[in-house]
């Protein structure tokens, strides 16, 4: 019984597992507001070539 206290004793005190939720958090974050981002500028650029390949088709 003893063990087992002094091992949860070392747990709770362990912060390593806790900084990592973190960054991992962070991380999941960034990617959103990234996806985000490149979702409305996707749109332009997709608009944008379109208008090129109409205008290359035009001429040939």
């Amino acid at each position: 019984m003893h063990a087992i206290r002094m091992f949860l004793r070392t747990l709770r005190c362990d912060k390593r597992g806790a900084t990592a939720i973190e960054y991992g958090l962070i991380a999941a974050l960034i990617v959103i507001a990234m996806m985000g981002g490149l979702r409305t500028l996707g749109g332009g650029a997709n608009g944008m070539w379109g208008k090129v390949g109409n205008e290359v088709s035009a001429k040939m």
